[in-house]
């Protein structure tokens, strides 16, 4: 019968030196559970605050915060999610680690579920949008949009809690 109880070994990443691949699991569950946070915040409460606006001003708020993400701050999040997970699968399928294809099916869930995801929903919408900031570009642009950031706060959630098991 499975305990719940911890043994020493089971924390091997706590208790000792850790090792790069130990340190690659700790940073994917890490950057991805960050960048699921940026996109859950948007999700639950910066678009809805900006759907209390009057449609042309939501646009042009929106729109001003798209050109302000593509800023360093959320591009280093953003590509440290991709890369860092990718790095873990490579060193972990490489070294035969246990837990390999959890963050091997982690990194799968951050290229398709947040890069794909935003490459081929989100961007087009927030480039659509920057053309037209007024209420028939917000109309164009909220719901599609948000269902498309729900699916990358979700893939996040996802490739954090399958990044962490591989800790395990």
């Amino acid at each position: 019968m499975p305990t719940i109880l911890l043994r020493p070994g089971d924390l091997r990443w706590l208790t000792g030196p850790m090792s790069l691949w130990d340190l690659l699991l700790v940073l994917s569950a890490l950057v991805t559970g960050l960048a699921g946070g940026v996109f859950a915040a948007f999700s639950t409460f910066v678009v809805a605050g900006l759907r209390r606006l009057e449609p042309a001003d939501a646009a042009t708020a929106m729109a001003a915060i798209n050109s302000d993400a593509v800023r360093p701050p959320f591009m280093t999040l953003f590509g440290a999610a991709i890369l860092v997970p990718v790095a873990a699968a490579v060193v972990g399928l490489a070294g035969g680690h246990d837990g390999a294809w959890l963050v091997t099916a982690s990194a799968a869930v951050v290229l398709l579920g947040m890069l794909g995801v935003t490459a081929g929903g989100n961007v087009p919408l927030n480039d659509r949008l920057a053309s037209h900031r007024d209420a028939a570009g917000w109309a164009a642009f909220d719901r599609p949009w948000s269902r498309w950031n729900h699916v990358r706060t979700v893939a996040c959630a996802v490739a954090s809690v399958l990044a962490a098991l591989a800790l395990a």
